[in-house]
């Protein structure tokens, strides 16, 4: 009778596991579709077991993941390094206060194949986002913020170059027409009343521009910086010269062009002082460069040697023909040649030209006969 029983046992906990069986594959299937259909279908690289317990983690603790841990959070910088492990990149996001659990954030990646996709770089992420979102912002590298970048002695098409192919959403067309046809609202960021172009005071320096931000916001934030520059002591020098703002800026610009050396820059705008005291012309090639253009012979803004042709050029630009300034800036100054201008060195030379050693530092002379002995073999 007992062997009989335990005959009849048998087959009911067989039935019986096969019945649990039955209902956990149910269960984890149902699991699956869920998990499917909200996080999407996992990654062709999870092993067997992967694809039973990563969805029914996932299932547990799906609020988690959309959930922010701070709905108040504010942005700071992560930093995602070259072939940094996944898990080693989640732990870092909890230890910083963005997430609340590592593993299940690892989980999810993994789930998804997204840890395969996470890219080195800089990110701007918060606490106000919720895993996935973060997850999501690992994903794309571009950085929220454009670096615009001024060169001293840059005329406004070198500076549209640099901004067309800062990330920004502006041209290079854009900018160059912007610049040459300035909208009266710019001159609330300056010292002046207005100016026929911005020619010399898009300020030299790096500015963070957000992505989203257009060519009105970028121009306002680097006409700003000039006007942050022009501190009493700048404007108290150029009125001390006899000059206005538009006239220093312009005169810094054209010794922005001819200086190599910082420290040269008081000499040489002491030489341009002399010679408009002694009503000579300035003969500097800088403003000749600016009015022959683009070269396409030299590829370049600023052509160099330049020709009895070019020096004979018919335009209000040539020292050599026109007295006085040219009417515009012919470039960018920075504040060392706007310094220069307002404080130029006291000096008796009406000449000066470029030192034969390669130095770029410059030999300068009272007499036009010193000048000429001056030259270079």
């Amino acid at each position: 009778m007992a062997k009989k029983r335990k005959a009849r046992i048998l087959p009911l906990f067989i039935l019986l596991f096969l019945i649990i069986f039955a209902g956990f594959v149910v269960g984890v299937f149902s699991i699956s579709q869920v998990i499917a259909s909200e996080f999407g279908k996992p990654t062709k690289n999870l092993s067997l077991t992967q694809r039973i317990l990563y969805p029914i983690e996932l299932f547990l603790h799906r609020e988690a993941l959309t959930n922010p841990k701070n709905s108040s959070g504010v942005d700071q910088p992560f930093t995602v390094a070259q072939g940094e492990s996944v898990s080693m990149i989640c732990i870092r996001l909890e230890q910083s206060g963005l997430i609340d659990d590592a593993e299940l954030l690892r989980t999810y990646l993994v789930y998804t194949g997204l840890d395969r996709q996470l890219q080195s770089g800089q990110f701007l992420l918060n606490p106000a986002m919720s895993p996935i979102e973060i997850a999501s912002a690992l994903m794309d590298a571009t950085p929220a913020e454009a670096v615009v970048s001024i060169l001293p002695g840059w005329r406004i098409e070198e500076v549209a170059v640099n901004v067309a192919g800062s990330g920004l959403a502006i041209s290079r067309e854009e900018f160059i027409s912007e610049s040459y046809t300035p909208s009266s609202v710019y001159f609330s960021f300056l010292p002046i009343d207005n100016s026929p172009t911005l020619e010399g005071f898009l300020f030299p320096g790096m500015y963070m521009i957000p992505r989203e931000e257009g060519i009105a916001f970028v121009l306002s934030e680097i006409l700003s910086e000039f006007n942050a520059n022009m501190d009493e002591d700048l404007l108290n020098g150029f009125e001390r010269q006899g000059l206005s703002i538009y006239e220093a800026v312009t005169l810094a610009s054209i010794v922005e062009k001819e200086a190599v050396v910082d420290d040269e820059k008081p000499m040489i705008a002491s030489v341009f002082y002399n010679r408009l005291a002694q009503g000579m012309r300035l003969e500097t090639d800088p403003t000749v460069q600016y009015a022959l253009g683009f070269s396409e012979e030299w590829s370049t803004w600023w052509k160099s040697p330049l020709s009895n042709a070019d020096l004979a050029v018919e335009s209000p630009y040539n020292t050599y023909l026109a007295f006085g300034l040219p009417p515009t800036p012919i470039c960018n100054p920075d504040l060392g040649s706007l310094r220069a201008v307002a404080f130029p060195a006291e000096t008796p030379y009406l000449y000066f030209r470029a030192a034969c050693d390669g130095s770029g530092r410059h030999n300068f002379s009272i007499t036009f006969e010193e000048h000429l002995n001056n030259a270079c073999d």
